[in-house]
């Protein structure tokens, strides 16, 4: 049998992987359309705040490791068509030689692409001119290029999610001042806004310039220097800088699947079922290209690392006779900005409202461990809860990155993927010594302070 992967980042390699390690007599090859497969794009703010160094460590294994495991790699080739009914995939390599791979299973990881939100200029300029994107090992070279030769001194960031962010902090530490733009009213958009407040005002104490409500509408290049305009509570603005990120999202890819039949849903994303099936005969797809399966949402989009992980392992095992199913996505998240640590998993209120349940969301603060141990420190968590049936719903938490942020939200998310309600998770029989917790923890804490509002709440109706 001959399983035929698209894609050398987490989908592609993932499935890959499953296949050859549940049956070594496999034959799989990995076309990947640049020369890095299996690094770790979100590791590359890291690289540029020098924290990761060299670039190589950015490779989650390296291209012998890949092929220890028994897996083909073609390197700088580009799939460029699907024959479905004669089960060949059409490929281009970096020279220009064309050619056609014969499979019995195919698994297209084609992932996303940068989005740009109808900025004007993005068309026009490019890395030589200071105006960058950050999506893959080309991006990143491209940028560090800039940074050592021309040596800038200022930039803006376009977006203020979690790449956004993290090079806010990354292009602070190399010295430059930075000015980040935010369409929406807060930082981290993924967060209620009283939640990013804590991470824009973590922005402002390292200096970085916050400007939100703000829409970008061209970049512009003007002798040496770059300018951004846009409006902010719809007046016009302008901000000059010596670079600019524009980091606004993706948009997945789908074209070659879709030439080949496939159908789109749900942000434009190709539909694929739990076992990762796209409806074309012998062929699964993975990764940021398709659907999400989320356990309280039902299907949607929501392009993710860990989701691309879980399902190229579902569609590797499902390739080759198997019948895994992907178990969906809670949307849990977390990311570093400076000293501050922010998380969530599951639903907010609007999205609550969206899947029919009856939301409430309650913010308690609770420390990180017993006050009298030396070094305690406070974590904002927000609950959100259904105040029919009392089922936990989601969780949101900002604290200090020595508060084990990442640890206490997988807490909920386990909690979520369960299907538990607000008031179980005080059964929980969870780990207390006063320098690392309390014998509540805090994330039991939070669920309990959401249980007392909700009862008063409800004696008020």
């Amino acid at each position: 049998m001959h399983l035929v992967a698209i894609g050398g980042s987490d989908a592609g390699i993932s499935t890959a992987l499953r296949a050859r390690e549940l049956d070594p007599s496999v034959d799989v090859t990995v076309v990947v359309a640049d020369a890095y497969p299996n690094f770790s794009i979100c590791g590359i703010p890291y690289f540029f705040s020098r924290e990761v160094q060299p670039w190589q460590s950015l490779a989650h294994r390296t291209h012998a490791d890949l092929e220890a495991t028994g897996m083909a790699l073609r390197l700088d080739t580009l799939a460029t068509g699907i024959d479905v009914a004669g089960q060949t995939l059409a490929v281009r390599a970096a020279d220009g030689t064309e050619s056609t791979i014969p499979y019995d299973a195919l698994m297209v990881g084609t992932g996303a692409s940068p989005a740009t939100a109808g900025i004007a200029g993005l068309d026009e300029l490019g890395p030589d001119d200071g105006v960058h994107l950050l999506h893959s090992m080309g991006d990143t070279f491209a940028l560090e290029r800039y940074l050592d030769d021309r040596e800038p001194q200022s930039a803006i960031i376009v977006g203020a999610g979690y790449v956004g962010l993290e090079m806010a902090e990354a292009l602070t530490v190399r010295g430059l001042h930075v000015t980040q733009l935010q369409r929406g009213p807060e930082v981290l958009s993924t967060l209620d806004p009283e939640l990013g407040s804590l991470v824009h005002d973590e922005l402002t104490r390292h200096g970085v310039d916050v400007r939100t409500d703000t829409r970008v509408a061209s970049v512009a290049r003007d002798g040496g220097r770059l300018t951004v305009t846009g409006t902010r509570h719809g007046e016009p603005v302008a901000h000059t800088a010596d670079l600019v990120l524009v980091v606004v999202g993706v948009r997945p890819n789908t074209e070659l699947l879709t030439a080949a039949g496939a159908s789109t849903g749900a942000g434009g994303a190709v539909v694929v079922d739990e076992q990762m099936r796209t409806g074309l005969p012998n062929v699964w797809a993975a990764g940021d290209g398709v659907v999400t399966h989320h356990r309280l949402l039902g299907v949607t989009y929501l392009p993710l690392g860990t989701t691309s992980h879980k399902q190229g392992r579902v569609a590797g095992e499902n390739a080759i006779g198997g019948d895994a199913r992907f178990a969906g996505s809670l949307g849990t998240q977390v990311v570093k900005v400076f000293d501050v640590v922010a998380a969530r998993t599951g639903l907010r209120d609007h999205e609550a409202v969206a899947a029919d349940f009856a939301p409430h969301s309650h913010t308690a603060i609770a420390d990180d461990h017993k006050r009298y141990y030396p070094g305690a420190t406070p974590i904002s968590i927000r609950i959100t809860g259904d105040t029919r049936e009392g089922r936990l719903l989601g969780a949101q938490l900002v604290g200090t990155r020595g508060a084990e942020i990442s640890k206490r939200v997988d807490t909920y998310a386990a909690a979520l993927h369960h299907g538990m309600t607000v008031a179980e998770m005080s059964d929980l029989d969870l780990s207390y010594t006063p320098p690392l917790g309390s014998p509540w923890d805090a994330v039991q804490m939070a669920t309990q302070a959401w249980e007392r509002e909700a009862r008063a709440l409800a004696l008020t109706r």
